[in-house]
């Protein structure tokens, strides 16, 4: 069997389903850049625990965590089965890597889930198991997630972090509702930060890259908390030891919101 990269995708808000955007044709046809999988495991930024969760629920249903959006993506579905037998599998082997996983038996899609797959699988004919971020843990902790899981990849399973290469909404709902424009430097901030990570990866530099806190240019600028960018390292982690990073997707919306994704072979 092929085995899998790990990827991880800027999933932006939900309306990315709808409106034409190069990320929206990012997502449309990431399923034709990959191996069809056997499973999907992904790792949202919306999904918050303290310590690991792994949900087990069969038939996932729809978290619609947004507001103020067209009312056609309150309407959308998601309706890929869950894999109980695999998210038990999963916990045990989180379990053995010492990092005392959790199991939701319910648990919707939230969009941070369902904005990838609906746009790259939208026969939803895959199964699906997610497994939530701590935000209160650090880089270290999610890519020790990821490292735990990445045997997986050899039987044909897409593990995947969703989350966002930049994530500063406060300079996004200036520019959206107020038509404000954001500090002239902003663009550039973003641009180093995520030249930054370009850097580390080609060079692998992991200690660099788990170190981001201390380490990357203009942090606050970019990621006032770290939530959206942990999927990051769950897919750095799932890549195993000595990954070949790709910037599989690399565009800007407003100038300043940076789209980048990533598939670690």
């Amino acid at each position: 069997m092929t085995s899998m990269p790990s990827v991880f995708v800027s999933h932006g808000g939900p309306n990315v389903v709808i409106e034409p955007s190069e990320a929206h044709d990012f997502l449309a046809t990431l399923a034709k850049r990959l191996p069809r999988p056997k499973a999907i495991v992904i790792v949202s930024a919306h999904f918050e625990t303290d310590g690991p969760v792994v949900v087990t629920d069969p038939h996932p249903g729809m978290i619609y965590d947004f507001g103020g959006f067209s009312p056609e993506l309150y309407e959308k579905i998601y309706p890929a089965p869950g894999e109980p037998e695999l998210a038990t599998r999963i916990a045990h082997m989180l379990q053995d890597a010492g990092l005392q996983p959790r199991i939701a038996p319910e648990r919707g899609y939230d969009h941070g889930a369902w904005n990838p797959l609906i746009l790259a699988y939208p026969d939803a004919d895959i199964p699906v198991v997610q497994l939530s971020i701590d935000p209160h843990r650090d880089a270290e902790y999610h890519y020790a997630l990821g490292k735990a899981l990445a045997p997986l990849r050899e039987e044909g399973i897409l593990l995947i972090g969703s989350g966002h290469i930049t994530h500063n909404l406060r300079a996004i709902f200036a520019s959206i509702r107020h038509g404000t424009d954001p500090d002239p430097e902003l663009p550039g901030k973003i641009e180093a930060f995520t030249g930054w990570f370009a850097e580390q990866f080609e060079k692998g530099d992991k200690d660099a890259i788990l170190d981001w806190r201390s380490r990357a240019p203009f942090i606050a600028e970019n990621h006032p908390t770290d939530e959206h960018l942990l999927p990051l390292f769950f897919a750095y982690g799932a890549a195993g030891e000595d990954p070949k990073p790709e910037r599989a997707h690399h565009s800007r919306q407003y100038g300043f919101f940076a789209w980048d994704s990533w598939f670690f072979h």
